[in-house]
């Protein structure tokens, strides 16, 4: 029984540790998404931090503030959605499908 529990124990530090490598991966794992067929393009990475955030010179337009504005919200949520997704997944393949809370 005490040998079971420390096979037990080691897997879970071994686990700990590739969750640990996995996080510091995905933080500097980087994603672009766009809206509007390219007009707006995001920069975001594992981490949920955008990195940069592109507008094509012809959706600017004074008139029509509100279009660029929706553009530019379609892009941030898509990319933020879209690096959750890949963290997720990434995260899944560790810990064999467990939810831990706490990790991103």
């Amino acid at each position: 029984m005490a040998k079971n529990m420390n096979n037990l124990l080691k897997q879970a530090q071994q686990m700990q540790q590739k969750m640990a490598t996995l996080q510091k991966e995905l933080e500097t794992r980087e994603l672009e998404v766009s809206a509007g067929g390219g007009m707006v393009k995001i920069k975001i990475t594992g981490k949920q931090e955008l990195l940069s955030i592109k507008i094509d010179k012809e959706c600017v337009d004074p008139n029509d503030v509100s279009t660029l504005e929706e553009l530019v919200l379609t892009a941030v949520n898509q990319a933020v959605k879209e690096s959750q997704t890949m963290v997720s997944s990434a995260m899944s393949k560790v810990t064999g499908g467990l939810s831990i809370p706490g990790m991103f």
